[in-house]
């Protein structure tokens, strides 16, 4: 699995541009990104005038003496490394730039996280031989660091490690019981698992600012397969599950139900319903006598009533990061407590002494004396 770091072709980069004999490339660079950032957002026209820079200065950067003794992957990295440079300067340009792309990453987002509540296995067709928990969760892992990069590169490496993933799985499936790949319809899972963070700019941002002459071969087809994914759960109706109309609409309104209601035990329930229990084929509708019940006021704790045997890896962080929460309000609530009841007492004694500072009880027991 390819490792996404502060790479080396990048800082050779950066390296021969601080070099005087680069200052006509320094240039050049620094005044296309200052004349972008000056100009209105507009996506499309923004991707191509990216790319025409990009093919101009690989045109540069080939005719330069810095590189004329280059290699052709010396020359490569190099032009990574101006990919990187530039796209990271103008990242808070050109990522999310537009409200439209802000309001689908949010409505895709909500999407997935109505869908995590009731969804299984069965309701996406995934095959016995595809239900495993570990290899979902570390593809999960590896989308959901695209989120931590800037540059097109980097994201787009995230992509290819978490498809390699499930194409691991995949052909262990195809070798055990002859499962036939099935391309866009294999991220289902873990995408409506991961639900990570501005799916459609990530996706948008690659297509437009990665250089076009990488996104050929496997990136390309990675690529392609998570947009299809993506485009599949925006037009996602009961048409396209094996699953009935009423049944998906009341589970659809029962997931906005408790997305209304402010519990932290709403994200555990979730990735239980499609995840927790890949092996367990009974009905969706446990998902919904649960989620009414923390609607009416019932129970909020969804595992009171669960056994040791279905735990799953995802349930011990869980458990773990509530445990944590617990003794810290715990903690908290005590010493709120202590300090009360100190304020409490103080405030007593104030109020039972005289103007003279005699205490009250003393003064009564003088003058029973007298």
């Amino acid at each position: 699995m390819e490792t996404v770091t502060h790479s080396s072709p990048f800082d050779s980069f950066l390296d021969r541009m601080r070099s005087p004999a680069s200052l006509d490339l320094v240039r050049s660079i620094k005044s296309f990104i200052v004349s972008f950032s000056y100009t209105a957002s507009n996506p499309e026209t923004d991707g191509k005038r990216i790319q025409e820079f990009f093919q101009t200065m690989e045109d540069a950067i080939r005719d330069h003496p810095l590189w004329a003794s280059s290699s052709d992957d010396e020359t490569d990295n190099a032009l990574e490394g101006l990919e990187k440079y530039v796209m990271t300067k103008l990242h808070s340009r050109t990522f999310a730039s537009t409200p439209e792309d802000v309001k689908i990453d949010a409505e895709i987002s909500e999407k997935i996280s109505l869908l995590q509540t009731f969804l299984r296995p069965q309701h996406l067709d995934i095959p016995s031989a595809l239900q495993n928990e570990a290899a979902w969760l570390l593809a999960e892992k590896e989308l959901k660091k695209i989120n931590a990069f800037k540059a097109p590169r980097e994201k787009l490496l995230c992509i290819i490690n978490c498809s390699r993933v499930i194409n691991n799985l995949l052909l262990n499936a195809s070798i055990s019981e002859d499962h036939v790949p099935g391309g866009a319809d294999d991220f289902l899972p873990v995408l409506i698992y991961a639900n990570p963070p501005q799916l459609h700019s990530n996706l948008k941002f690659i297509q437009l600012y990665r250089r076009q002459s990488k996104l050929v071969s496997e990136a390309a087809y990675y690529l392609t397969n998570l947009v299809s994914a993506k485009s599949f759960i925006v037009e996602l109706n009961a048409k396209s599950l094996s699953i009935e109309e009423s049944e998906f609409m009341e589970s659809m309104e029962a997931a906005r139900l408790v997305n209304r209601v402010p519990q932290e035990t709403v994200t555990t329930i979730d990735k239980r319903s499609i995840f927790g229990k890949l092996m367990d084929p009974g009905p969706s509708t446990l998902v919904h006598v649960k989620t009414q019940t923390n609607v009416n006021g019932g129970s909020n704790y969804p595992y009171m009533e669960a056994e040791a045997g279905e735990l799953t890896v995802g349930d011990v962080e869980r458990l773990l990061s509530l445990y944590k929460d617990v003794v810290t309000k715990y903690t908290s609530l005590c010493n709120t407590v202590r300090h009360l009841s100190v304020s409490r007492t103080q405030r007593h004694d104030e109020l039972l002494r005289e103007p003279n500072g005699t205490h009250k009880d003393t003064c009564s027991k003088e003058t029973e004396k007298r």
